[in-house]
């Protein structure tokens, strides 16, 4: 959990959601909790080098606790953005493959270990269990720099996310590879 929050203290859409400092570390951590819905319960939260990096699977037919999101971001967003946010995941929902796929909400890696090779690890773990089932992976980055990133691993562009003064998200898309 606290590596998450680390990892997206400089996020584009985590810190337009909350930008005080105070209200992120105070309500991030639930937030993470609610994205990730059943990937702790059900042992699809991947870690590697002792928690520096880690990464939040939804498995096919998992989704995040959506009331539970509302009610933080309700909580914890200024009024105008929290309708903007909305507007966003109406905007997220439309993206999301209909078939049976794997969701990745939120990986992430400590600043302080990043550019050790620890993200692709953490993708390159998932990924192959993708590729053994022939089931196909879906995130939206909401950090543009990350964009290439996805693209090594395999995922395509599939549009842009945005609405009012969001930042914009990118949902992601990788079809399984043949073994």
């Amino acid at each position: 959990m606290a590596t998450i929050v680390l990892a997206f203290g400089t996020d584009p859409m985590a810190r337009w959601s909350m930008p005080d400092p105070e209200t992120y570390l105070t309500h991030f951590p639930a937030l993470v909790r609610a994205f990730a819905g059943s990937a702790f319960a059900e042992a699809n939260a991947h870690v590697v080098a002792d928690f520096a990096g880690v990464a939040v699977w939804l498995a096919p037919g998992r989704e995040s606790d959506g009331e539970a999101l509302v009610a933080i971001m309700e909580k914890a967003m200024d009024p105008a953005r929290f309708a903007e946010g909305g507007a966003v995941f109406e905007q997220m929902a439309e993206f999301h493959p209909a078939e049976p796929h794997w969701y990745l909400p939120l990986i992430g890696v400590d600043p302080a270990r990043q550019g050790q090779g620890l993200g692709s690890a953490l993708m390159r773990h998932a990924l192959k269990e993708c590729d053994r089932t022939g089931v196909p992976a879906y995130l939206e980055s909401s950090n543009p720099g990350n964009v290439p990133f996805y693209q090594q691993h395999g995922f395509t562009l599939m549009g842009e996310i945005q609405a009012g003064s969001s930042p914009v998200l990118y949902p992601m898309l990788r079809k399984p590879h043949a073994a």
